[in-house]
């Protein structure tokens, strides 16, 4: 990395800001789990979709919006239709608010998700002709960097390359490929060579600057993929800062990234992390935190956050809520433990067992995996109890707890608790109105990341 050329020496994100309010066109985010607001802030997103609901936000100032479908915890086929409903019905509001968008598919960092097949769809239902695909792994918060077109993930200090993580060894959207151009090769099972893959190298970025970059990209014809390499947040400001001038050619690209993107391409700045100052949470009370993520790195977070006084724990036994005989009890039993806690005033934690069950396919493991969330939505319905706040740890379960257990239509990103990890104020429409709602992913933050979550929430407040 040493030998990588020295950044772009200016910031372009106020030029970027400034074009993207000038041209009106609204970034709209299908966010493949709730996780994708990491880097955003003062951003609406909403869990439903109609053409009436769509123009509403079209019609308004900010520069742009997310849709949670959460796509991710469904088969690639129930994927493929919800993205596809999407883009008709963005066609039909776009057309009522007399308002441009561009579309982004925004998906994992560490490369797991409905990859070609949900961008396909949403480019179809959309009716262009897409001049290219961009693909931006890229994110800063997470540790997960491109570079000579190996996506690496940081583990600890240590840059692994992503093929290399257990993140490729997921049940359901496992890879081999590091190397982004042969992973589309591998995700597209060789309709698409590596070598028809066009590349933007960190050289181009660093060395050859926006106007670069620009005449790269209108370049690009007929549906073509093309890979990002970025290390940091200035490589995607003159990405994009030249992604927007060949948008001004008329150039149509449709865009599958990561939530670092997101950001610049909304010509948002970053912003402080929040503290509980920030957030609008009555004096007393204790917190729920519902953990249904079963990633080692969640395992090591939820073990320091045990560490914390007053913060209780009830743990669910997978194998009793996946038994039929024996479903509906535990889920009574673990929420009535729940609910005692917080009458006390505790914090209290709510984790699956940390054993992996798993099915004879992809699919199946999905199916698993729905069944285990459907049972935490279940437990948090029937708390009575509004906690002071919320935390969910993992994308599945913080979708479904947002919509199902919560009853969420649209909430607002206030920002992030600690880097890569938003927080949402609940909608009037929601069981909680107002209430902070933390949605942790699963693959983010240090072995103490929750716990420190957990001690901001904590904090007397400061008034």
């Amino acid at each position: 990395m040493q030998n990588l050329p020295a950044e772009w020496p200016v910031s372009l994100r106020s030029q970027i800001k400034k074009q993207v309010k000038e041209t009106r066109c609204k970034v709209v985010v299908l966010d493949d789990d709730p996780t994708g607001t990491q880097t955003v802030h003062d951003i609406p997103i909403l869990t439903e979709w109609s053409i009436k609901t769509l123009q509403k936000e079209l019609d308004n100032d900010l520069p742009a919006f997310y849709l949670l479908t959460n796509s991710r915890s469904f088969p690639l086929n129930q994927a493929r239709s919800m993205n596809a409903e999407i883009g008709h019905n963005l066609v039909y509001a776009s057309q009522r608010a007399n308002r441009q968008f561009v579309a982004v598919s925004r998906s994992d960092s560490t490369l797991r998700g409905h990859f070609p097949g949900e961008v396909e769809a949403l480019a179809q239902a959309l009716g262009q002709s897409f001049d290219g695909w961009i693909i931006v792994p890229f994110f800063l918060e997470g540790g997960r960097y491109t570079v000579d077109d190996i996506h690496y993930v940081d583990e600890g200090g240590w840059l692994t390359p992503a093929g290399e993580t257990a993140y490729a060894h997921d049940t359901a959207f496992g890879y081999r490929s590091s190397n982004l151009r042969h992973w589309i090769e591998e995700k597209t099972e060789g309709r698409i060579s590596s070598g028809d893959v066009v590349s933007i190298s960190i050289e181009d970025i660093r060395q050859g600057g926006p106007e670069h970059i620009t005449a790269l990209l209108l370049g690009i014809t007929g549906g073509t993929i093309c890979v990002v390499n970025a290390m940091s947040y200035r490589d995607l400001e003159v990405f994009v800062h030249g992604l927007l001038a060949a948008e001004a050619h008329d150039r149509r690209f449709i865009y599958r990234t990561a939530a670092s993107f997101v950001q610049v391409r909304a010509g948002l700045f970053p912003q402080k992390v929040l503290s509980n100052s920030d957030l609008d949470m009555p004096e007393p009370g204790g917190g729920l935190i519902v953990v249904g993520s079963y990633v080692p790195k969640t395992t090591a977070q939820i073990d320091a956050l045990l560490s914390l006084s007053e913060t209780k724990s009830v743990e669910l036994d997978i194998a009793a809520l996946l038994d039929e005989n024996r479903r509906q009890n535990v889920i009574k039993n673990v929420a009535q433990l729940a609910e005692k806690e917080l009458q006390n005033q505790n914090t209290v934690i709510i984790y699956t067992s940390r054993e992996i069950v798993t099915g004879n396919d992809p699919e199946s493991n999905l199916v698993i995996a729905r069944r285990i969330s459907e049972g935490l939505i279940a437990i948090v319905g029937l708390i009575s109890i509004q906690p002071r706040y919320l935390i969910a740890k993992g994308g599945i379960t913080s979708s479904d707890v947002a919509t199902k257990g919560l009853g969420v239509k649209r909430a607002l990103v206030l920002g992030q608790i600690l880097p890569g990890v938003p927080v949402w104020q609940l909608g009037p429409e929601s069981k909680y109105p107002g209430m902070p709602y933390v949605v942790f992913p699963g693959n983010v933050g240090g072995p103490r990341a929750l716990a420190d979550a957990v001690s901001i929430l904590k904090a007397p407040m400061k008034r």
